[in-house]
């Protein structure tokens, strides 16, 4: 939005906080351009907001992940019991 803001991190974050403030940029760019948001204030909160939106979805979805990954394993553990179960029985 061609505002520059001096902010303190540390060497090792420089980078990552560039690319987070040059995502922001871009998304309130995007939302200016829409024109549907006028003001600087208001496009950085509608900003703030959509990128909020983006980070509760990814933690949905890796929670949703996460659950399948569970259940993916215990039912592998299930299916070794019974083939463990099934080759005891025929000895």
């Amino acid at each position: 939005m061609g505002k520059k803001f001096s902010v303190a991190c540390s060497e090792e974050e420089r980078d990552e906080l560039s690319a987070a403030a040059k995502y922001l940029d871009q998304k309130m760019n995007s939302i200016q351009r829409s024109g549907k948001v006028i003001g600087l204030d208001r496009c950085a909160i509608m900003a703030a907001l959509n990128i909020s939106h983006e980070l509760l979805n990814l933690r949905d979805d890796t929670g949703l992940s996460e659950g399948f990954e569970s259940k993916l394993k215990l039912l592998q553990e299930k299916v070794t019991t019974v083939l463990h179960e099934q080759k005891e029985l025929k000895l």
